[in-house]
């Protein structure tokens, strides 16, 4: 996708592919290089996921990602300017207080770090938090199945909507928060079956991970679908890339060209100015330069 022509994609434009034009592509994203990378790549939503706990941060669960590691994150995706929609996790307790501290948590997003929407996970629980939110114009995002804010309630990261009455809850789920605002809703694991009636019914779009293929869009974990985790990965995750492999690789190229001496070389290395030598000495005449006098050889591209 031309970055020239790519008009910048909005929350409407989202709610309005429900069942419209090919499924919606989404990704995480931690930093400013990474949200711009993921720009260029014509990415529609960027989603800067508190999951950052754990494949930044190197947390084992979400939880303790904090109100101010996420806005710091997010203004940094943000700077990248994406056209993307930019959406930000609203991480553990940032909204299970009080309505009004869900509002100043959610606004702090928008005013700090740029975000146009935030990310609220459960169902029904959270359907009159969202309506705070969205009453307050600022959009909501849902997160419905496996939410990950619930490791403990839920006895670790499980596949939820097994069963028929599972699958009940949940339609019930997306169906509160749709009445509540919600302009999208995150599907994550959970059957491809179940994801598909939820889809079928849900009258907002459904971005799906590790939901099958039936949703209206599909989101990854931008670390997992490049290869950056050094165990396996989630039986969803389709690799991409293996750049954990290839950044050991090239360290250790670079550490044996240290040791041995190749590193640097005459080519990554700057010439003295008019001849002279590092002792202060000089093979030609010394010249006095122009107090504001500068050479391209001063640039360090150069």
């Amino acid at each position: 996708m031309s970055e020239s022509v790519r008009r910048k994609i909005t929350v409407p434009a989202i709610r309005a592919r429900k069942g419209a034009g090919p499924p919606i592509v989404a990704l995480t994203a931690y930093d400013f290089p990474s949200a711009a990378a993921l720009e260029e790549a014509g990415v529609e939503i960027i989603l800067v996921g508190d999951s950052l706990g754990m494949v930044v941060l190197g947390y084992e669960t979400t939880l303790p990602v904090s109100m101010d590691v996420m806005v710091h994150h997010t203004a940094a995706a943000a700077r990248a300017k994406p056209s993307a929609l930019l959406v930000a996790d609203m991480p553990f307790l940032s909204y299970h207080g009080s309505r009004e501290e869900a509002i100043r948590n959610a606004g702090r997003f928008v005013q700090e770090g740029g975000a146009e929407a935030v990310k609220i996970e459960g169902g029904r629980r959270r359907a009159g938090t969202v309506r705070a939110i969205v009453e307050a114009d600022i959009p909501v995002m849902g997160h419905i199945g496996l939410t990950p804010q619930a490791f403990h309630a839920m006895g670790g990261f499980r596949v939820q909507g097994r069963t028929s009455d599972a699958v009940q809850e949940l339609l019930d789920d997306v169906r509160a928060l749709e009445d509540a605002g919600a302009f999208s809703v995150v599907l994550e694991g959970m059957p491809a079956e179940a994801a598909r009636l939820i889809t079928s019914t849900a009258g907002i779009p459904t971005i799906g991970i590790g939901a099958g293929p039936y949703c209206d869009g599909q989101i990854l974990v931008l670390h997992d679908l490049l290869g950056w985790g050094a165990g396996p990965s989630p039986k969803f995750v389709r690799r991409y890339a293996e750049l954990r492999r290839t950044t050991v690789e090239a360290v250790r190229s670079y550490a044996s060209d240290v040791r041995s001496g190749r590193f640097p070389s005459a080519a990554e290395s700057y010439p003295a100015a008019n001849g002279e030598t590092a002792g202060g000495g000089a093979s030609a005449p010394k010249r006095r330069a122009a107090p504001l006098e500068r050479s391209d050889e001063d640039d360090l591209e150069s």
